[in-house]
């Protein structure tokens, strides 16, 4: 028995890769930002760069209300990235954070679970069972060598992974037409609670200091977190969830763990012993047959 299936035309899999191996390098740039900046002021101008100046050019999306702007956009800026970049400020590497961001996916089925009653079958709960068994290999091996800092890095992830789910979850309900409009309205409407943050913890000193810590690294740093990953990354995956179902799509979100890994081993020369490349690999396999799960449990049906 056949199933019919939408694949994704050779076109939009090509963006999709591309999309997700770009998410990927950008923890390398993140990673260059953070040796210029605190990650208070990165995570602050990467959205003022998002929002401006193309606020002035793009209507608000009419479908949005100024609360669910400001609900996202605060969790986005601030429970996802500011986290993710303070995890890496700490000493978590490029590499790892982007394989642990991924954990996102299964905040998404035990949210579903709960607020939804939506049912989880024996492939999912056997690559959650898998990927966790890797997780707890990571955390072990981490403890022993008494790397505090990058147990804390792994812990503020996995927060941010549950952030990012939690902003999936308003996309859904509050779906706009026009997502370039949404991501530039909600990162203006990020800014206020980002201020405050970064006011409450720093003072306004950063910002006096700012003129002086803005070299060529930081400036490629902040707007290409601005402008490629944020804005034309995200426009072009959500097209794609938008055209397809989220079986087709999500499993290119595997890219970004592997191809930040590998540009922090080229770029950043992070070195991986035996036991944390064993670990990361269990982490890899029990994402991969996670997010496949749906289309494995089609396979052995058929």
């Amino acid at each position: 028995m056949q199933n019919n299936v939408v694949k994704l035309e050779k076109k939009d899999l090509l963006f999709g890769i591309a999309t997700t191996i770009l998410w990927g390098c950008n923890f390398v740039v993140i990673d260059v930002g953070l040796k210029q900046l605190d990650p208070f002021l990165l995570t602050f101008l990467r959205f003022f760069f998002c929002a401006f100046p193309a606020i002035f050019f793009i209507k608000k999306p009419q479908e949005i209300s100024f609360k669910i702007l400001f609900a996202y956009g605060s969790l986005f800026a601030c429970g996802l990235w500011w986290v993710v970049n303070f995890a890496m400020y700490q000493g978590l590497s490029a590499g790892l954070s982007s394989l642990f961001l991924q954990f996102s996916a299964f905040f998404t089925l035990f949210l579903g679970f709960v607020l939804f009653k939506e049912n989880i079958n024996k492939i999912q709960i056997s690559g959650i069972i898998l990927a966790l068994i890797g997780l707890i290999m990571l955390i072990s091996h981490v403890y022993l060598q008494g790397k505090s800092s990058t147990l804390m890095g792994i812990l503020l992830v996995l927060l941010a992974a549950l952030s990012w789910e939690t902003c999936n979850s308003i996309v859904k309900k509050n779906k706009s037409v026009n997502m370039v409009a949404f991501i530039v309205w909600s990162s203006f409407c990020s800014l206020p609670a980002l201020f405050i943050l970064t006011i409450a913890v720093k003072g306004t000193q950063p910002f006096f200091d700012l003129p002086q810590m803005m070299n060529s690294k930081a400036w490629f740093s902040v707007l290409f977190q601005a402008y490629i990953t944020t804005i034309l990354g995200y426009m072009i995956w959500n097209n794609l969830m938008k055209k397809y179902p989220v079986s087709q799509v999500a499993p290119l979100s595997l890219f970004v763990p592997i191809s930040g890994i590998i540009a922090s081993y080229l770029l950043l020369g992070e070195r991986m012993d035996s036991l944390k490349v064993i670990s990361v690999i269990v982490v890899i396999l029990g994402l991969a047959v996670f997010i496949n799960a749906n289309h494995l449990l089609a396979k052995f049906k058929a």
